[in-house]
């Protein structure tokens, strides 16, 4: 896969991706703001992807720290599951001004990659089950398709069953 972009400009997500060398495409569609919060889905049809391909980036706390969960559009994150899966006991949804403060990027357009700062990582297991995978470039109307394997060694991210198909 080479790196192309269909979108004028970079973003933290994509210059973290060229720094490290590693194949990525960009696609971008127009956000229709009327979509309301299912940003992932919205992405999946402009894109003509499966939504199960596509990952959203929530940002959650486990035991008050800030963790990062990518789990596929068609799923809702299992909040219990991804305490264990970080190591601990208790994980509630992140405030939003706290997700947005930490990562720098606005809801609906947090990627895992190139946060301003790194947080704990956890990418559902159902990633590895695709050639690529597709997730937020850092702003609404984009998106990242990679590797899962790619997308879990540069945010140092472990793997787990942390999704529920809804």
């Amino acid at each position: 896969m080479a790196k192309k972009s269909r979108a004028g400009g970079g973003t933290p997500a994509t210059v973290a991706l060229e720094k490290a060398g590693v194949a990525f495409t960009v696609h971008a569609y127009e956000h229709d703001p009327a979509a309301g919060l299912s940003y992932g889905e919205e992405a999946a049809r402009a894109l003509g992807t499966a939504p199960e391909r596509v990952f959203k980036t929530l940002v959650a706390e486990v035991d008050g720290a800030l963790t990062v969960a990518v789990v596929p559009v068609s799923a809702t994150l299992d909040l219990k599951a991804l305490a264990a899966a970080a190591g601990g006991k208790r994980a509630a949804m992140a405030d939003p001004a706290a997700a947005e403060r930490t990562t720098g990027y606005v809801l609906g357009g947090i990627s895992p990659l190139g946060q301003r700062r790194r947080l704990p990582t956890v990418v559902d297991a159902s990633a590895p089950a695709f050639p690529t995978v597709f997730v937020s470039a850092g702003k609404r109307g984009l998106e990242l398709e990679l590797a899962p394997a790619d997308l879990t060694t540069l945010t140092g991210a472990t793997t787990a069953a942390i999704a529920k198909t809804q």
